[in-house]
């Protein structure tokens, strides 16, 4: 009977009315969504950095520890970089934006040079006609697939950046004002002949 009224009252339902003040939310900062992708790839690095803390002990590859290591560093500066280029209700601060893309360029440049490394042990050990993955090395695997998935979300969150003028524009289009009931029957008040 409640939910009869809302809609014959006008008021959108529950879900609805939710995302419409996500839509509201994203054309007043629209760059809420590289921030979500930014936060996912720092999640998905940092939940699984044993496996590539165990692998860069293992391997010893050259740089592979000062990689893995800048890769966090700039995970967490890139933060305090994204916050200020993105400033609410305000245009983008260019410098700011600037760092931010130094410092996912720098992140991106570690995973290849981490992916770099454990390509080689693989080319090592077969080269010496040994298995470089058994039963007490499967992390090795494990490190690999997470850096490959963190480097193809940094790609996701560089285009992100890059397309955030067109996508913002789009999402400011989207109509999200609440037609009212009667409010079109409203008649104009002559207030001419008032002093």
């Amino acid at each position: 009977m409640a939910k009869n009224k809302e809609i014959n009252s006008g008021k959108p339902s529950g879900a609805r009315e939710f995302f419409r003040k996500m839509i509201v939310s994203l054309k007043r900062q629209p760059s809420i969504i590289p921030l979500l992708v930014l936060v996912a790839a720092f999640l998905e690095y940092s939940i699984r950095l044993s496996v590539i803390s165990d692998t860069t002990a293992r391997i010893q590859g050259s740089g592979m520890g000062l990689a893995g290591f800048a890769t966090m560093l700039f995970s967490i500066l890139s933060f305090a970089a994204f916050l200020p280029a993105f400033p609410r209700r305000k245009k983008a601060n260019i410098p700011m934006l600037i760092v931010l893309f130094v410092m996912l360029g720098i992140i991106i440049f570690c995973d290849f040079h981490y992916i770099k490394c454990i390509n080689n042990a693989f080319a090592r050990a077969a080269a010496e006609g040994t298995n470089l993955i058994n039963e007490n090395t499967k992390f090795i695997n494990s490190a690999l697939r997470v850096v490959t998935i963190h480097r193809i979300i940094m790609f996701v969150e560089v285009g992100l950046l890059v397309l955030l003028p067109v996508y913002g524009r789009m999402i400011r289009s989207i109509k999200t004002s609440i037609e009212v009931e009667g409010n079109g029957e409203m008649e104009a008040i002559d207030i001419s002949g008032e002093e």
